[in-house]
C-alpha cells in the first residue's frame, strides 16, 4: 500500500532556483540548452495537464516541445505549480528584486527537486522534523 504524505512549503527563495525547480520536475531531459541558460526563459503547461504558469509583465511564446510551451518572461511577478498527479501545489510570489515567497504543499518527490534546485535549503527538512518531534 502506497501513502502519499505531502509536506508543507512556506520559504524564500530565489526566482532562478524556482525554475531549476519547473525544470527538474517536468522537462530536464528535452530542454534546449539555450532555454536551459536563460534565466528568463520558463516551461509553462495547460492546466490540464497540471498547471504550470508563469505571471509576469511581459512575456512571450517561444516554442512548444510536447506539453510544454517555452516562455521568455520578463519581471516575473509569480508562478503557479501544480503536478500532474495533483499531490504538489506550489506558488512563488516576487517580493524583492529576484526572491520571492514559496508557499503550498509537497510531495515527497517534489521536495528531493526542491532541495536539488536549491530552492529549499538543506536546513528545512531537519527544522520540520525537529517541530514534528516536538508536536508528539
Amino acid at each position: 500500500m502506497w501513502w502519499v504524505i505531502n509536506m508543507k512549503v512556506e520559504s524564500v527563495c530565489l526566482l532562478k532556483s524556482f525554475k531549476k525547480f519547473l525544470i527538474l520536475s517536468t522537462c530536464s531531459s528535452f530542454i534546449p540548452q539555450e532555454y536551459l541558460e536563460d534565466d528568463m526563459v520558463f516551461p509553462e503547461r495547460m492546466v490540464e495537464n497540471g498547471t504550470m504558469y508563469i505571471e509576469a509583465e511581459d512575456k512571450e511564446t517561444l516554442k512548444k516541445i510536447e506539453e510544454l510551451s517555452f516562455v521568455r518572461a520578463s519581471n516575473v511577478l509569480g508562478i503557479i505549480y501544480n503536478s500532474k498527479s495533483g499531490n504538489t501545489k506550489l506558488k512563488w510570489r516576487s517580493t524583492k528584486e529576484k526572491f520571492g515567497r514559496l508557499t503550498g504543499e509537497a510531495s515527497a518527490n517534489s521536495l528531493v527537486n526542491l532541495f536539488e534546485a536549491n530552492a529549499l535549503e538543506r536546513t528545512y527538512a531537519y527544522e520540520i522534523k525537529e517541530n514534528k518531534e516536538l508536536e508528539t
